[in-house]
């Protein structure tokens, strides 16, 4: 397919945890992934990419955070402001993917969206890690019951930011300590291959090489 292919995510742990999966699935590099910051100069960002020449394939991962249904009409608004047709009401579970609209005079790219951690439920890139964690394993339930544990007036962390409170505790206890998110997808501290990975992985393989 001709033209550049970009994927535009949050941060630079998103832009990791992608590469970490495309080296583990074999998959060709893009041409950018380009971290924006937060979600919401990505999406101020998405419609000015959509009209860039010489563009094949536009992907973009968001987290759904506590609102699915309004992080995907924020996008969905968009594209279909962008003259996108048919743009569905509610996210593909395996991955949004829509082609170009046929009567333009400029080409546009074909898109991709992907919200973490599974299209369906709200939650962060974080939660979407959660899968990759092995299951049955008895450091992570006593990852859980720590968390579950912290002294009343200790617990420095909201709602919100469990999910990365408790990845990163898992990550703590390895091997070897700490390692960064798309380094700990490398060392197979998180599963590369569990189902939920292989649908993302199929999503971008789909999106950018089919």
């Amino acid at each position: 397919m001709a033209g550049r292919k970009v994927l535009l995510v949050e941060g630079t742990d998103d832009e990791h945890v992608v590469k970490g999966l495309f080296g583990q699935h074999g998959l060709p590099h893009l041409d950018e992934i380009k971290p924006l910051g937060s979600v919401e100069k990505l999406i101020e960002h998405f419609p000015v990419r959509l009209k860039e020449s010489e563009l094949a394939c536009l992907g973009v991962v968001v987290d759904a955070d506590t609102d699915l249904a309004a992080r995907w009409r924020s996008l969905r608004d968009r594209l279909l402001r962008a003259g996108y047709p048919d743009v569905p009401q509610v996210p593909d579970p395996a991955g949004t993917i829509l082609l170009p609209p046929a009567d333009v005079l400029a080409a546009m790219p074909r898109v991709g969206v992907w919200i973490m951690p599974d299209n369906r439920t709200s939650g962060i890139l974080e939660d979407f890690l959660r899968f990759l964690v092995p299951q049955g394993s008895p450091l992570f339930e006593h990852v859980d019951s720590s968390l579950s544990t912290i002294p009343e007036g200790e617990r420095r962390f909201g709602p919100l930011a469990e999910p990365k409170a408790r990845i990163h505790t898992w990550l703590a206890w390895q091997k070897e300590p700490g390692r960064p998110l798309g380094q700990a997808i490398t060392a197979k501290f998180l599963d590369p291959t569990v189902p939920q990975a292989d649908a993302f992985v199929s999503w971008l393989d789909r999106l950018f090489f089919r």
